[in-house]
């Protein structure tokens, strides 16, 4: 078989390679915006649109790094050669402008042209061709240091590592007794029946128990962020992604901070937050501004509660299970059939709230339960402005917290019936908590 005069020449030129495929169609200043966008809350989809990527492409970079930024925060520094002098170059290149000239307008060294030109040229076809997006990637290619993670490397750390994790225990004479088996899908929680043994160690109790179990040994060492990253970052292969299902969270990927600090549900908005409520409410002078929130009992049953800020006067909400509970599939984005879902919670405030006098309809304060999600048709059907407290801060609507405590304290932990009528649930005055 032959080679043509191109193919000879890019071989006295570079050498005979082995082809490193195609360039991807993103670049590093790509994932690097892609992180920063997750860093500020956005979901996957999001930030892959801010930096100009598919959705396939950001939701796959997402649940590689495990939630984790996978490129360096820092810039490259100024010695090397960037993405935007490449361009340059190619540019004079197509123009037949020689190595010295490119280098004189580029402000590079004759040397680091020539060499540019040599290493990072596209060879496709036997013909030397520079082309800026081409060698940005070779360039990266090439500036990679795999180094192996200490736990691959490691194995007797390794296994020390996941046998505390996957909390095996032993019996009286050494026979290690078997786990259940978790069936790890990748989702950001597990199933919580389907969670490893509750003697399970953390990342941090493990590696601070290395002290103790090694003090002379300074190879069995490891800090706790890395048993993390070898848990959630994939192509590790130091530990077992199913691992995961170990951790006190469950989490299969890491949630980022912002996105915990967000507003909290979809369908709170400021105008509804607890901010707006009137200043008359915070006083107690003016009755009819309450505070509602659900009590769940065994069997998936809930029990809602309104508690009058002035007053303490509290009315039970009576939520019986829906048509088809335990006997058919619960539909698609359909009701919850166990009664406490958005539509069942808000016809029975509608119900509850429309026996007062319009005086005493005021405002309804609610955490951001998923139960309150119909909160603006509430408003329509009983003409009661619903607020919403800020995420985590269940002390803002503390009368109705109280009450559920008194309440659990005093009335027996059973599911609601299907049997058990709404007259039963009356209005109730609880002495306890009228004097408060």
């Amino acid at each position: 078989m032959g080679y043509t005069k191109g193919q000879r020449d890019v071989w006295a030129m570079r050498g005979r390679l082995r082809s490193p495929g195609h360039p991807p169609g993103w670049r590093r200043e790509h994932v690097q915006r892609f992180w920063e966008e997750i860093a500020r809350g956005l979901s996957s989809e999001d930030a892959a649109a801010a930096a100009g990527l598919s959705f396939a492409v950001g939701n796959r970079w997402f649940r590689q790094g495990g939630g984790m930024r996978t490129v360096s925060r820092a810039e490259p520094s100024g010695r090397f050669v960037s993405f935007a002098e490449r361009e340059e170059i190619a540019i004079l290149r197509a123009q037949g402008r020689g190595v010295r000239e490119i280098a004189r307008q580029v402000g590079r060294a004759p040397s680091t042209i020539s060499r540019e030109l040599r290493r990072n040229a596209a060879t496709r076809a036997g013909q030397i061709d520079y082309r800026a997006t081409n060698a940005q990637w070779h360039a990266d290619r090439r500036a990679r240091r795999p180094k192996a993670a200490k736990l691959a490397t490691n194995h007797a750390l390794q296994r020390y590592i996941q046998d505390r994790l996957a909390g095996l225990i032993s019996r009286p004479d050494g026979t290690a007794v078997p786990g259940p088996q978790v069936r790890w899908i990748g989702r950001r929680h597990g199933r919580r029946q389907d969670r490893r043994w509750a003697k399970s160690w953390s990342p941090e109790q493990i590696s601070n128990r290395l002290l103790v179990d090694f003090p002379d040994d300074a190879s069995m060492r490891i800090s706790h962020e890395a048993i993390y990253q070898a848990l959630y970052v994939q192509g590790r292969g130091a530990l077992r992604r199913e691992l995961s299902a170990c951790l006190r969270t469950g989490r299969a990927l890491r949630v980022p901070r912002a996105r915990t600090q967000g507003s909290g549900r979809n369908f709170v908005s400021p105008e509804v937050m607890i901010s707006e409520r009137p200043a008359e409410a915070a006083d107690r002078a003016v009755p009819g501004h309450w505070e509602g929130d659900l009590i769940l009992g065994l069997d998936s049953s809930a029990t809602g509660t309104l508690v009058e800020r002035t007053t303490r006067f509290t009315m039970l909400l009576h939520l019986p299970r829906m048509q088809g509970h335990g006997s058919e599939p619960r539909a698609k984005n359909g009701p919850a059939l166990a009664g406490h879902g958005a539509e069942a919670v808000r016809d029975a405030v509608a119900a509850s709230i429309a026996t007062l006098p319009e005086q005493l309809r005021r405002s309804l304060t609610w955490d951001q339960g998923a139960e309150m999600a119909q909160h603006a048709q509430l408003r329509i059907d009983s003409g009661v402005a619903v607020y919403f407290c800020d995420p985590r801060s269940p002390w803002q609507r503390g009368t109705n917290e109280n009450t559920n405590g008194l309440l659990r304290q005093y009335s027996q932990r059973a599911p609601t019936s299907a049997s058990t009528a709404s007259t039963t649930w009356p209005l109730w005055l609880l002495p306890s908590t009228a004097g408060r």
